[in-house]
């Protein structure tokens, strides 16, 4: 069970797939009110006048009345007819960072000045490929759209918190967005970005403070699955108690998108505190059809808050990145910021997945999932903690992992 305290008193609902009309009006029954549908009503704050919103291109809703979701959990429990499949509570969740003892404004090249050292860490500076074409989303606390980094890009935008716009009060969004698509040449210090022409779409589904809750998530998820995103970065969770299950409805959400295109990577988690204690993978990268992220640090080795694969049925950590000592930009007037995590991490998997999308049309959904797993570079780590090893950019059109990588 989830615990209490880490849920909001919301519940998420998973719709038959294929049959969302039939579900809105099984919802409709439950709660005698009218239903938002998400794709058709993008002002998020219209969720707090309705009793649920539907996500129509993932088939799941986010309800906020009790009565409303008890009489739901009922009618997918006993109506073998609904197209009401599951109803979970909703958790709570948050950004995956902490702060770094590194000074913010170190060049982090060391022999290398043009490049931080995690872009030089999973080869996006000697990679012939730079995300043209291919559309990633980044769900955060959104970003600094007045960035002189960002200010001429083409970024979409949308928010899904309620009474906050996409601007960037906290920075952990412009953080991680800087990781996975910073411009190539930044106007000031080193490259620190990865797929540097991919086209950014920016979800914000984090309040300013950091947190927010699966509705919200979710209703991002959806957004970028119907704009066509290749894939989605989430450098946020919730923690996992050691034999806790991950979310069904995430889950088969992540499968639905995967299906679509899609591809969802996730940050582990930061709370573990090695060696003494090793934390289970967050929600929601412990779903395994998410790929889910670990932290390592210059010298390769393990970060010690870096969440581990502590359980067989979802939960394993699949790939390492890039997440001690970062440096990305962050809103103005301080433009840069140096910060750890897993969060870090997870967007630099991101803008390498969005290279090797770029290198080959058909390396979409999970086949794109198996081409940066397949990639990445082994280190002397347990599977535990780093998954597949080290994430990989693909270098040269020719050939990657012995396939010819033609588009």
């Amino acid at each position: 069970m989830i615990e209490s305290a880490n849920t909001t008193g919301r519940y998420i609902v998973l719709l038959r797939q294929g049959r969302t009309e039939d579900g809105i009006r099984d919802l409709q029954r439950v709660t005698g009110a009218a239903i938002v549908k998400s794709a058709a009503d993008r002002q998020y704050n219209s969720l707090e006048l309705n009793c649920a919103i539907v996500f129509d291109h993932i088939g799941a809703a986010l309800i906020r009345c009790e009565i409303a979701a008890g009489n739901a959990i009922q009618m997918a429990s006993q109506e073998a007819q609904s197209n009401i499949l599951m109803v979970e509570p909703e958790r709570s969740v948050r950004a995956i960072a902490i702060p770094s003892h590194s000074p913010a404004n170190t060049a982090q090249g060391g022999s290398d000045p043009t490049a931080t050292w995690g872009v030089r860490a999973c080869g996006a500076d000697h990679s012939d490929y730079t995300g043209q074409g291919i559309r990633l989303a980044v769900l955060d606390t959104g970003i600094d759209l007045k960035h002189q980094d960002f200010a001429q890009r083409q970024i979409e935008s949308r928010s899904f918190v309620a009474g906050a716009d996409v601007q960037d009060a906290n920075g952990h969004g412009t953080h991680c967005a800087g990781i996975a698509a910073g411009n190539l040449k930044p106007v000031a210090g080193p490259r620190y970005g990865v797929a540097g022409q991919a086209h950014l779409y920016i979800g914000k589904v984090l309040g300013n403070d950091g947190s927010g809750g699966d509705g919200s998530v979710l209703d991002g998820i959806d957004w970028a699955v119907g704009e066509g995103c290749e894939i989605i970065s989430l450098s946020l969770g919730s923690p996992a108690k050691e034999g806790d299950s991950y979310s069904p409805i995430f889950e088969e959400v992540a499968k639905r998108a995967l299906a679509a295109g899609t591809l969802i990577i996730a940050a582990a988690g930061n709370e573990s505190q090695r060696p003494d204690y090793i934390a289970p993978v967050s929600h929601p990268a412990n779903c395994p059809s998410i790929v889910a992220v670990a932290a390592i640090d210059e010298h390769m080795a393990i970060a010690p808050f870096s969440s581990g694969g502590l359980q067989n049925d979802g939960g394993q950590v699949d790939i390492a990145a890039p997440g001690v000592d970062v440096l990305s930009s962050w809103p103005s007037p301080k433009d840069y910021n140096t910060i750890s995590g897993t969060s870090m991490a997870t967007p630099f998997v991101a803008g390498v997945a969005a290279l090797f999308a770029e290198s080959d049309s058909a390396a979409r959904g999970s086949v794109l999932r198996d081409r940066i797993m397949q990639n990445a570079r082994p280190l002397p780590l347990s599977q535990r903690d780093a998954g597949r090893g080290l994430v990989q950019a693909p270098p040269h059109p020719a050939v990657v992992n012995g396939q010819s990588m033609g588009s």
